[in-house]
């Protein structure tokens, strides 16, 4: 996958990226898709409450990462969901918050500030997807307290962010 930056940067890529994911069939259109906007931010923070119950626990830092991601990535599936689509893809998931989600005008970019999905938000969403990688698949526990509760912090943000748009 490019980097972030390069979607925000090349729209041309962004584009040429996001109809890939189309016609491959990993975004696609679909009548139900917004009642299930509810049940995504739910599940995001049902994702939440095991956190804190593993972060009550002191232990297992690699599958707090691990639900992080996912209380994060079913928020991300709420905002598609809310526009008519679903995904079975990460990276199209990625791709159509950024078309969807960053294209704002002056005038909508002034009024909803505080409640767009910036550049650092999606830069947030790839690393805390590779953090998640790195927690499910290596063989050491790599993440301190500090690092959890930093992303723990960051993911509880977006959620909120994401809250907002959807009430907006």
């Amino acid at each position: 996958m490019k980097k972030i930056k390069d979607y925000f940067e090349d729209e041309t890529l962004l584009d040429n990226e996001f109809e890939f994911h189309l016609r491959k069939g990993n975004i696609i259109k679909f009548r139900g898709a917004k009642d299930l906007v509810k049940a995504h931010l739910e599940k995001s923070k049902h994702n939440l409450g095991l956190v804190n119950l593993l972060i009550e626990n002191g232990k297992y830092n690699d599958w707090i990462v691990v639900s992080l991601y996912y209380a994060l990535y079913h928020s991300c599936l709420a905002l598609l969901t809310n526009k008519g689509y679903s995904s079975k893809n990460h990276t199209a998931t990625l791709l159509f918050l950024i078309k969807n989600y960053s294209d704002f005008s002056y005038e909508e970019v002034e009024m909803v500030e505080e409640l767009s999905i910036s550049k650092s938000d999606a830069e947030f969403y790839t690393d805390l997807k590779q953090e998640r990688h790195n927690a499910s698949y290596s063989t050491k526990n790599i993440f301190t307290k500090d690092k959890v509760t930093e992303l723990r912090k960051d993911t509880i943000s977006f959620i909120n962010k994401v809250e907002a748009i959807l009430e907006g």
